[in-house]
C-alpha cells in the first residue's frame, strides 16, 4: 500500500540545481506541495520557468543558520499545514588532499552536510513525533560507504551523515517516522563543475595522483552513468513504498563500488581477527 497520498508536502533542501532541482520538478509535475530551499530563489524560479509552480514555496535559506531553518519550516507549515517528507539534499563536492584542506574549508563543508542537516532535523522532528508519521530522506553518496584519495573532506562529511542517519533511524522508528539514506554514484548533474565543486586554496607538493584525479573528474561531466531524472523518480518511490532499506544505493557504479568495499572490509576484519581476540579481559 502506498505510504503517501497526493498531494503530499515535501521540504527539499538544495533545490535549485542537479538532483534537487529534478526532484522538485517531478514533485510539482505530479501535483505535490513543495517547500524548496536554496541560496538563490531567483535561480530556482528561473529553472522552473516552464513548470506550474502554484504548489511551490521557494525559500532562501542559509542552512547553517538555525533560526533561518526554523523560520523556513514554520513558513512551510503555514503555507501547506504540515510536512510529510523532508529531503536533505544540499551539498557540494571538494577535491584535494587531506593536508591541503584548511580549517575554514572543513568547517564550511560540515556546516552544509552535517550542521545544516541537524538544524533541519531539530526543526521538523517534534511535529513528526507528535503526529506519529513523517519521512526523512538524507542524500548521502557512495563516498559515504567507501573512500577515494582526494575526497577526504567530502567523505568525512558523508561518513558523518551516515552515522547520524543510522542512529536517527533507530531512535525514531517507534514514533512511526521513516528514515532513508540515498547513496548515488556518479550522475550527470553539475556536481563536478565549478558551480558545485570546491578546490583547495593552495596545493602541497607531491600529490601528483590527486592532481591527476582532480583533472579526470573535472573532465567527467557528460560521461557519468547516472540519470538524475531516474534518481529523482527513485527517491519519490522510496517515499511511496512502505518496505524500503535504510541504505538505498543508486546506480550500477554505486552498487559495484559498495560491493567491492564490503569485500575489502571483510578481508581486513579477518586479517585482524587474531590480534582483536587478544584484548579481552580474561574471565576466571
Amino acid at each position: 500500500m502506498p505510504a503517501l497520498t497526493t498531494p503530499s508536502t515535501w521540504f527539499v533542501t538544495g533545490a535549485s540545481r542537479g538532483l534537487g532541482l529534478e526532484l522538485v520538478t517531478q514533485l510539482l509535475t505530479q501535483g505535490h506541495n513543495v517547500a524548496a530551499t536554496t541560496r538563490s530563489v531567483g535561480r530556482l524560479e528561473k529553472a522552473l520557468d516552464a513548470i506550474d509552480t502554484a504548489r511551490l514555496l521557494p525559500l532562501a535559506v542559509d542552512l547553517s543558520d538555525e533560526t533561518a531553518v526554523i523560520d523556513a519550516v514554520t513558513a512551510a507549515k503555514g503555507r501547506f499545514g504540515s510536512l510529510d517528507v523532508v529531503v536533505n539534499n544540499a551539498g557540494y563536492g571538494f577535491l584535494g588532499a587531506v593536508e591541503e584542506v584548511t580549517d575554514l574549508e572543513a568547517r564550511q563543508m560540515f556546516d552544509v552536510q552535517i550542521f545544516g542537516v541537524w538544524n533541519v532535523l531539530r526543526a521538523v522532528l517534534p511535529d513528526f513525533r507528535a503526529s506519529g508519521s513523517g519521512h526523512i530522506i538524507n542524500i548521502s553518496s557512495i563516498l559515504g560507504l567507501t573512500t577515494f584519495p582526494g575526497w577526504g573532506l567530502y567523505c568525512a562529511g558523508k561518513y558523518a551523515l551516515e552515522g547520524l542517519t543510522g542512529s536517527l533511524a533507530q531512535e525514531v522508528a517507534e514514533f512511526g517516522i521513516r528514515v532513508n539514506l540515498v547513496e548515488p554514484g556518479y550522475m550527470q548533474t553539475d556536481f563536478l563543475t565549478a558551480n558545485s565543486l570546491g578546490l583547495p586554496t593552495s596545493t602541497a607538493d607531491g600529490y601528483a595522483a590527486v592532481r591527476d584525479m582532480t583533472a579526470a573528474h573535472q573532465a567527467m561531466p557528460g560521461t557519468q552513468l547516472g540519470d538524475p531524472a531516474k534518481a529523482a523518480a527513485a527517491i519519490i518511490r522510496l517515499a511511496e513504498d512502505v518496505d524500503t532499506p535504510l541504505h538505498q544505493l543508486l546506480g550500477s557504479d554505486s552498487l559495484g563500488i559498495a560491493s567491492g568495499a564490503l569485500e575489502a572490509l571483510a578481508a581486513e576484519i579477518e586479517q585482524g581477527r587474531e590480534l582483536a581476540m587478544t584484548t579481552d579481559i580474561l574471565q576466571a
